[in-house]
This record gives C-alpha cells, structure tokens and sequence, in this order.
C-alpha cells in the first residue's frame, strides 16, 4: 500500500511538471516573435529620407557591429528601378562595421532606393532598405526582385533552425553517451543499444552540418530552398566565419568516427579472466593449518596483483579515451562557441571558454539521461547510476555558474529581460531547467529506493535464451507459423524487460520525463541563438533615439489640403498603467509616392493625451518586400509626434505602431492602407 501511495504521488508530481512545461512551451509559442537583426543599420550617408542638391559618389552604411559582405550586399536603384551602383561594396576605410558603394556618375534628380544586406559578427544575416533624393523626392518604381528583404525564405528557415537544433541535440547525444560508457558504464559500449546511441548521435551531427553549411547561402541572402545545392553560394559561405566552423566540425567528426570504433573496440572487449592456481599442498593432501593461513594469504595477495594486472590495459585505455574524447568535445563545441554570440561583445576573452564548458555541462547532462534510459533498460546496478547523478550534479553547478555569466553578457540590464526577446526566451528557459531539476529530484527518491533494495540495487547478468523450436521455413502449417512467432516475441519481450523492475521502471519514467523537457531547452537554445542579445538591443535602441543623424537636411513633404489619411489602431498592452490601452492615429498628407509628413496621436481609454517610454512607427510594402521603414519622431507634446514617411512605391502598405507602456508591456498594432 505504501509503494502504491508513493508511485501515484510520484505520477502526480510528473504530471504536475509536465503542466508547469507546458505553460511555458505556450507562453514560448505566444510571445516570441520572428528574431530581430544582431548587426543593426545605425546611419547612413546620405542618410534615409534625405534630399542632397548634388549626387554623392558612393553610399555608406555603418552598423553597430562588424559585418561581411558579399559582391551584392549593397544595391542602389534609380526611379526606373534600373541599378545605379559600381557593385561589389567593401568596409570604408578598412572598418568592418561599415559598407560602402560607389556610384554612377551622372545621376539623375529623382528619389534612389537602398536595398542591403548583409551578416553581422556573430554570423546572423541582416537587412533592410531605406530611400534618399537628389535635387528633389519624385515617384519610383523598383523593381521587387532587385530588393532583398531582412527575413529568409520560410522553408529555408524553418530547415535551417531546424538542423541547427538537430546539430545540438546530435553533439549532446554523441559526447553524453560517450562520457556515461567512460566514467560510469565501461561494460555497456558491448551492448547493442549503447552503440546505436553514439551512431545516432555521431550521424545526426554530420548530416544536421551539411544540411546547415548548404542551407547557409539560401539562408543568408533571403532565397528559395533550390539555392541550397548552389556550389558559389556554399564557396561564399566556406569563406565567412561559419563556413569555417562548419567545415572544421566535419573534419572533426572524421576523427570522431576513428574514436567511436576504438571507443567500442577496445572498451568493449570484457578484461581477461585471472584463473587461480591451485595450491600444490592441497594437492599433494598436505594440511598444515598456520602455514595454510599464511598460503592463502600470499595467494589472496598474488591474486590481486594479478586482477590488477590484468585490469591495468583496460585502465590505460580507459584513461587514453578519456582524454581524446575530452579534446573532441572542446574542439567541437568551439565550433559553435566560435561563431556565436560569444565571439562578439565585451569580454570575449573570457566568454569564449565559459561558453565551451556550457555546452560540455549540457551535453554530460542531457546526454547522460539518453545513456542512462538504455542503462535502465539493460539492468545496471544502483552503482552505475550514482556515479551519473555525481556527474549531473557537478554538471548542473557548471551550467548554472556558466549560464548566469552569459545572462549577464547578453542582458546588460534588468529591464532586458523583460523588455527584450533575448531575455523573454532566457526567462522560458530558466523555467525549463527548473522543471528538469524538479524531475531530477523525483529521480533521486527512485534511486534512494533502489539503494535500500539490495536485491533489485545490483546489476543483472545478460541472460542466455534459449532458442525457439525450429520450423522449416517452408513450412505451411499455420499452427506451427503461430507458434513460432509467439516463441520470437517472448524473446523479443524477455530482452527488453530484463532487469526491468518495479523500482528501475519508476525511475526509468522519471528519467525519460527528465530528457523530454531537455528537448525543450534544445529548441529554446537554439531560438536564443538566433535572436539579438538584449544588451545589444537595448544600446542599439538608444542609439538609435539620441544619435544625431548625419548627412542633408530631411525631405520637406508638401502638404496638402484634402489630402490627409488618418488611420486609427486600438492597442491594449496588457498593463496596468493608465497608458496601458488607447487609442494610436496616425495620419499622412498627401498620401501619395514619396516624402508624406505623418503625425502619431496617443489617446488613453478617456479620450486624453497619453505619454509612453517608448513609442516607434514604421511602413512596410509587403508586395514588394520593402521595408521595414522606420520614421524619426520627434516629440510635439504629450502623446502627440511627427516625422517624415518616404514612401517610394504605391501599393497597400502596413503601418506598424511599437507602443511600450512600461518596462514589461508592450504591443504593436498594425492596420493596411493604399498608396496610389
């Protein structure tokens, strides 16, 4: 009745876990949004929705971290649409933060549009467009395909973060399983389950590295899926940062599969049996008892020298493995480390190692959990899994040392943790490893009941099956036929379930619950990697709202009567704060192609101006893929703002109001309206 009572509070504590888990893969789900640039446009020369009285010779783009370019990565188109640029840009003045290209002489009055693109420091792409004139703004036509837009094809994403989190899972899988055979479970890279588990692994990780290094070129420039097998656009990529962490990482896993046949070669032979001799007294019928006592033990004495003897090969390799395997997993989780967030930023220095012992720590522990389901399965003794909670435990302490450092980096603030979608996934988690941690501490009460059952807590022997009754296989007789399979699933079962008992099920449940939720730290791992830090969020915002900006004067737009367009979008931000929900109108004149003068009004519920910590306005032609295009608000007031809209194509376009009411509510209201 006790086991019973405990068993049911157990599920109940699963199942409150997996609820928790839930909540969070929802509010995942609900409030992340598509990850925004790393590298962010931070001036331009001419700068956007200028008018200059003479042509300039090139157009200069500076960004807030360095970038790599490509022969296409700056595109400057007249009214017609036609390209006016000398193409392949370069860094100004030898600066990776910036991106310069040459003009045609001769140019035009007219309003030129700016496409670019390009991938910032840590390997994430970027892009966007903006407008600027010469003489005077005039109508434009540009050509769609001539632009590229910030976001990559849908199903190029989709594929590519898809491989990426495959690749983590993979590395997880191959180094985790690998560490359980060395340091807790040298017998099992015998079994066939084990050996599945670290070819799994080792596969997975060299197809999800193809997969990303082909998917990268599409990726990239915003193309479709057919791109993928472009050999210039895989050359390109062999050529940035990326490129060279993923062809290091398959070299690597050639050297990784060299280790994985030694690491079941050579493990896996069981140690040389030491045969006692007999004693020749014993033979020859002789029986003196003091001299038998000191007989026996110089005997027991030989005999363990002899075991050690005998087990010091195994324990040589052991240690031989061990170190090329902790080399491998350096080498490889520096392939990530070296091309993501923590190459850039402050502190890389230190970033850089603490970052490779994180994915260590994540892939002993969640690795470790595959292992020890099979382990389970196969019948290891309480001894075995001791030795893995030692490990997770001491594994746990480094992730969480390591992951508050990198919060810390990433953040900057307390308000980005709440304010940004870095700190919103760093919050989801958190929660997720705290949900793991719970699952692990009902692991922990299973395995304290195993220890106190010395029957069960021991490891059990492979059993020999005996073989089915033979049944000629031309045999046609269907009561035979049966009988024959029912013998082959009774053996099937019989393998499956040896050692399975009660108490190793309870706490192969709670582990296999344990590595579910690990699957979702994967997904949210990898979501983290593809959005922007929040401390570069949070500068790149400020920046943005104090820096002057450089270059002419802005387009004058010539308002009209009559003209006027005014668009109102309800907005609600969940908060508590007066400013919370309202009412947001924006209105344009003259409505038409080219420079529109806008004005953004903030309404409370009441009807009254209202003030908020940060308000931005934005039009985007999706038709065309053009855009975003951020407008300069400058303040008039209480609630109330103005700015200059260039709006270089007709169309339907979106107009998109950012509204913060305070340091955790946020939301961005859009409404449709046609130009032209």
């Amino acid at each position: 009745m006790q086991s019973a009572g405990l068993e049911k509070a157990t599920h109940r504590r699963i199942a409150g876990v997996l609820g928790v888990l839930g909540a969070l893969l929802a509010l995942m789900l609900a409030g992340a949004g598509p990850a925004s640039a790393h590298a962010t446009l931070d001036s331009t020369d001419p700068r956007q929705n200028s008018v200059v009285a003479t042509a300039p010779q090139a157009v200069t783009l500076t960004f807030s971290e360095s970038v790599s370019l490509s022969g296409d990565s700056v595109r400057v188109l007249d009214p017609a649409g036609k390209a006016v640029d000398t193409g392949n840009p370069a860094h100004a003045d030898g600066k990776g933060n910036t991106a310069r290209v040459g003009l045609r002489d001769g140019l035009a009055n007219g309003t030129y549009t700016v496409a670019w693109r390009a991938v910032s420091d840590d390997s994430h792409p970027v892009g966007g467009a903006f407008t600027f004139s010469i003489g005077a703004p005039s109508d434009t036509s540009v050509s769609a395909t001539a632009l590229q837009g910030a976001e990559a094809d849908g199903l190029v994403a989709a594929l590519y973060g898809t491989g990426r989190t495959v690749a983590y899972a993979a590395f997880a899988l191959l180094v985790g399983v690998a560490a359980f055979v060395l340091l807790c479970w040298p017998a099992g890279t015998a079994r066939r389950r084990v050996q599945r588990l670290l070819m799994t692994g080792w596969t997975a990780l060299l197809v999800s590295t193809v997969a990303v290094l082909m998917l990268r070129g599409p990726y990239e420039r915003g193309s479709g899926i057919g791109q993928a097998f472009d050999l210039s656009l895989v050359r390109a990529t062999l050529d940035e940062r990326i490129g060279t962490a993923l062809a290091a990482r398959l070299l690597l896993l050639a050297a990784g599969g060299v280790f994985l046949s030694l690491l079941v070669g050579q493990l896996g032979q069981p140690p040389r049996p030491v045969v006692p001799k007999p004693r020749d007294e014993e033979e020859n019928g002789f029986s003196d008892a003091p001299a038998a006592a000191e007989d026996d033990a110089e005997a027991a004495e030989l005999r363990e020298l002899e075991r050690r003897a005998a087990e010091r090969p195994q324990r040589e390799v052991r240690l031989g493995l061990g170190v090329a395997s902790l080399v491998l997993a350096v080498a490889l989780s520096a392939t990530w480390v070296g091309a993501d967030h923590a190459s850039v930023g402050i502190q890389v220095w230190l970033a850089l190692p603490l970052g490779i012992l994180h994915l260590i720590a994540m892939a002993l522990w969640l690795g470790g959990l595959a292992a020890l389901l099979v382990a389970l399965r196969e019948g290891v003794g309480a001894e075995v899994v001791d030795r893995f909670s030692k490990i997770a435990f001491g594994s746990v302490a480094v992730l969480a040392a390591t992951g508050i450092y990198q919060s810390w980096r990433g953040l900057g603030s307390w308000g980005a943790l709440t304010g940004t979608e870095y700190g919103r996934l760093l919050l989801v988690k958190s929660g997720c490893v705290v949900a793991m941690l719970g699952v692990a501490w009902i692991s922990r009460s299973w395995l304290a009941r195993l220890r106190s059952a010395p029957a069960e807590a021991v490891e059990v022997a492979p059993a020999e099956l005996p073989e089915p009754v033979a049944v000629a296989a031309h045999s046609e007789d269907p009561a035979r036929q049966a009988q024959l399979e029912r013998q082959r699933a009774a053996l099937r079962s019989a393998g499956r379930d040896r050692g399975l008992t009660p108490t190793r099920a309870g706490l192969r449940r709670s582990v296999l619950v344990e590595a579910l939720v690990a699957v979702a730290v994967l997904v949210v791992t990898t979501m983290l990697t593809n959005s922007p830090p929040g401390r570069v969020a949070s500068e790149v915002g400020a920046g943005a709202a104090t820096a002057p900006a450089a270059g002419g004067p802005a387009a004058a737009p010539q308002t009209e009567p009559g003209r006027t367009v005014e668009l109102k979008l309800p907005y609600d931000t969940k908060g508590r704060t007066p400013n919370a929900k309202g009412t947001a109108v924006v209105t344009l004149n003259p409505a038409r192609t080219g420079p529109n003068e806008v004005k953004l009004a903030l309404d409370g519920a009441d009807g009254q101006p209202v003030d908020v910590p940060e308000v931005q306005l934005a039009f985007t032609l999706p038709d065309r893929d053009l855009g975003p295009l951020p407008v300069a608000l400058t303040p008039e007031g209480t609630g109330r703002w103005s700015g200059t809209a260039q709006l270089p194509l007709a169309g339907t376009w979106v107009v998109s109001v950012q509204i913060r009411s305070s340091d955790i509510d946020q939301t961005t209201p859009t409404q449709q309206f046609k130009i032209g």
